[in-house]
């Protein structure tokens, strides 16, 4: 027997026609079918069995809809985050009229690692104590069931994508688009992205478990190409002179310009090659002081 709950794909049949769309009913109970959420095209008469997904509307009424979601109960899939409420936690769209809600109580602690619009999560339904449905984040099991499995060494430095899916102290992880899951560790990132955030990096690693680890730096060449530049506009930005050289501590390097020392000296040493700076009791100076 169907079950008239929220967040279920059930079969129920057309009692009687309303002005604003048909009452389904499984015997028991009744729930409605707006017009607006019956399949276009589509022609139902009274005594019709049709397929729906059940959901509250934004009053807190069981509605019924003819467009099944993707993401539902016991089935996953993404879902982009449209609003966010600090109290409450994020809401995110999964195609229904109304937009659920990931509570607060699983995003991670820190406000700046929440998701923000545009983000996405992998996420099915669930339903609290009251009946309300909620989106429910993707455990590991959930992703690796669902992931591909990489194979062969030439993926080494293949360019990978995707959002982020879970946090931890010691890095972050990731789907691709081909359904890879990626590992970022945390000394191969310049910060930590969001949950949910959409991240580009390169292969470094294929692991035996067909799964990825990921490095978010782009290859030494290009990243001395984006270090330099980083160094020279800060430099611009204080009249071409600032107290930081090649005997600046690592930890005041890291602090100031969110690299390491070894990075920072050689995109000096690009910029020296190249003429723009010169160096002087622990200073650094754009060339056109001189």
């Amino acid at each position: 027997m169907n079950e008239i709950q929220a967040g279920r794909v059930v079969e129920l049949k057309v009692e009687r026609e309303a002005e604003f769309g048909f009452f389904l009913t499984d015997g028991h109970s009744d729930v409605l079918l707006h017009d607006s959420a019956v399949t276009e095209g589509e022609e139902l008469q009274i005594g019709d069995e049709v397929t729906v997904f059940l959901y509250h509307d934004k009053e807190g009424r069981l509605t019924a809809t003819m467009d099944i979601p993707e993401v539902r109960q016991d089935h996953y899939g993404w879902a982009e985050v449209v609003q966010v409420q600090r109290k409450l936690g994020v809401f995110v769209d999964i195609g229904l009229s109304k937009d659920i809600l990931v509570s607060l109580d699983d995003l991670p602690n820190l406000g700046h690692l929440w998701p923000v619009p545009g983000d996405k999560l992998y996420i099915s339904l669930k339903l609290d104590r009251h009946g309300r449905l909620f989106g429910k984040l993707a455990t590991e099991d959930v992703i690796m069931e669902m992931s591909a499995q990489a194979k062969g060494k030439e993926m080494r430095n293949m360019e990978v994508k995707g959002h982020v899916y879970r946090l931890l102290m010691v890095g972050s992880f990731f789907v691709s688009e081909e359904g890879y899951r990626c590992f970022v560790h945390e000394t191969e990132r310049k910060k930590e992205p969001r949950l949910g955030e959409y991240v580009e990096g390169r292969v470094i690693d294929v692991k035996e478990d067909g799964t990825l680890n990921v490095s978010l730096f782009p290859f030494k060449q290009d990243k001395m190409l984006g270090d330099s530049e980083t160094i020279y506009q800060y430099l611009l930005s204080r009249g071409g002179a600032m107290p930081y050289g090649d005997k600046t501590l690592p930890e005041d390097v890291q602090f100031h310009f969110g690299m390491s020392k070894g990075s920072f000296k050689r995109a000096l040493g690009k910029l020296m090659k190249e003429g723009k700076i010169y160096q002087e009791d622990g200073w650094t100076y754009s060339s056109n002081r001189k």
